[in-house]
């Protein structure tokens, strides 16, 4: 789900992102609202020329060194489901975000989604418990407000209970920009979408849709860390390298349309919802709009490069901003439409190029993570990827120095399938399971890495030893929802009883905010 992003700095260090933004329309940009939802040969030959131009103005904005670049930033949004009192889907964020009222939670793709943007804050020190009480208080308000509505508020990966006949375009956002979006990748596609998915444990899902509705499912956890230009390269490489893991661990999506799939069904979900290629395009190696990459990057502009020579405008909207005379006059200029394609190609470490107090700056979105469990298992996640990608920035020989591209996409798929249990290769390691790894080698590293950082001993003990406790327990949240389905499916449950029965109990634990890790099962 494409968000949107704004940095707003406040005192002190590390403060996080609101992901919500005023801009008009006419500045569209990555995740704003479209003024319209056809556009013509003239619009897109336009769009073209203006993208180009965009990135020429970007090489030089890298070349002069023009970019903000203080101290690290950090940033998290939160994807949402929305259930009602028997626990299916409910179409109401409309209704929710209007009795909520509050400006951190926005709509998205899904009618039964929602999106809760976090209040900018500092890290070092304790703060990250306090980041963590005031997400409980605000979570817990808006789950108040949303109960009047007859809601009920869920943090998972993928809506267990979600089914094909909730997943259609009149089930989607009326926002003008996800039609648009919807009408583009349909078109592009030429057919309905198929969404075609063998799960690791024999269990197989087939379906049609006529949107791309089924993405809606896929809520996720967006992290983002600002970089000064000439370290880009080094973070998103890294953050490359260590996605697989941050599945392992972090896995909480191991069902969809009442079928068990992967573990991390969401990146396969992900990816076949938004494909706009037909199969003869897909037979000739066209790329997917959700690319995990091909190669370690030496710059940004790769990045940014790749996104306008391979994927086709999907948005061609133009702005009437000179990006040269705004870059001529001292100014940042926009870039808007080179922001706006950015934001239309899925890459699960997204480069962003964004306007803070008239400073441009970049960031690493990192897109891996599903939602949930809890706010402390979210806390986990983000403090063992922020720490480990930390200390291996600073690293003399770098991981992807010593590990080829192809491992680390290997390693992306594999955890996804097999999460906590995957096995995976890494440096030094050879071949190696994912929670031995994580448990012998790359917790320490992410402990001395949030250390650089400022964090104190108890947070990271705090946050660091949930990591550890799903993986010498063999848990984390997806491997919870398995158990917990066969144990009520070995008691007579239907499967679609289970998964309602299943969620029922998630949601109560969700609730106490412990980790998965110790939940009990049904």
């Amino acid at each position: 789900m494409p968000p949107t992003e704004v940095v707003i700095r406040l005192a002190g260090e590390l403060p996080l992102w609101l992901g919500r933004s005023t801009r008009k329309a006419k500045e569209i940009g990555m995740g704003d609202e479209v003024a319209s939802t056809t556009y013509t040969r003239e619009d897109r030959r336009r769009y073209r020329e203006k993208v180009r131009l965009d990135l020429d103005v970007f090489g030089r904005m890298l070349s002069q060194s023009v970019f903000d670049y203080e101290r690290p930033l950090i940033g998290m949004e939160i994807e949402l489901n929305l259930v009602d009192e028997g626990y299916q889907p409910r179409m109401t964020n409309a209704e929710v975000l209007e009795r909520i009222a509050d400006p951190a939670f926005q709509t998205e793709i899904g009618q039964y989604n929602i999106e809760l943007n976090v209040d900018p804050r500092s890290l070092p020190g304790d703060a990250a418990m306090e980041l963590e009480d005031d997400l409980r208080r605000s979570l817990n308000r808006a789950e108040t407000l949303a109960n009047e509505t007859g809601a009920h508020i869920v943090t998972i990966g993928i809506l267990p209970t979600v089914m094909p006949e909730h997943l259609h375009a009149g089930s989607m956002s009326t926002s003008l920009r996800y039609v648009a979006l919807n009408e583009a990748m349909v078109t592009a596609r030429g057919e309905d979408m198929f969404i075609d998915i063998d799960g690791i444990s024999g269990e197989h899902l087939a379906m049609y849709a006529d949107s791309i509705a089924p993405e809606s499912a896929c809520t996720s956890v967006q992290l983002h860390l600002q970089v000064a230009p000439q370290e880009f390269a080094t973070y998103w490489n890294g953050a490359q390298a260590l996605s697989g893991l941050q599945l392992a661990v972090g896995a909480n999506s191991p069902y969809f349309c009442g079928k068990r799939l992967w573990h991390e069904t969401r990146v396969e979900l992900f990816n076949q919802a938004t494909d706009t290629r037909p199969i003869e395009l897909k037979n000739q190696g066209v790329r997917p709009r959700v690319f995990f990459g091909e190669r370690w990057i030496t710059s940004v502009f790769d990045l940014f490069e790749e996104n306008v020579r391979y994927f086709p405008a999907l948005l061609p909207e133009t702005t009437d901003e000179d990006p040269v005379a705004t870059l001529e006059a001292g100014n940042a200029p926009r870039l808007s439409e080179l922001r706006l394609h950015n934001g239309t190609v899925y890459r699960w470490n997204r480069p962003i190029y964004d306007l803070a107090d008239g400073g441009p700056h970049l960031r690493v979105e990192n897109r891996v993570l599903p939602a949930g469990p809890t706010i402390i298992d979210t806390m986990a996640n983000a403090a063992f990827y922020y720490g480990l990608l930390r200390t291996i920035a600073l690293e003399d020989r770098p991981i992807w120095t010593r590990m080829t591209f192809a491992d680390a996409e290997r390693n992306f798929l594999t955890c996804a399938q097999n999460g906590i249990g995957a096995r995976v290769h890494w440096p030094g390691f050879g071949e190696v399971p994912a929670d031995e790894l994580v448990l012998r080698h790359l917790l320490p590293m992410a402990d001395e890495g949030l250390r650089h950082w400022g964090v104190s001993t108890a947070v990271r003990d705090r946050y660091l030893g949930v990591i550890e406790g799903r993986c010498t327990s063999g848990i984390n949240g997806a491997t919870w929802q398995i158990d917990a389905v066969d144990r009520l499916e070995a008691r007579g449950a239907d499967r679609a009883t289970a998964l309602t029965s299943m969620l029922e109990h998630y949601v109560r634990a969700m609730h106490t905010n412990e980790p998965v890790h110790t939940w009990s099962l049904p």
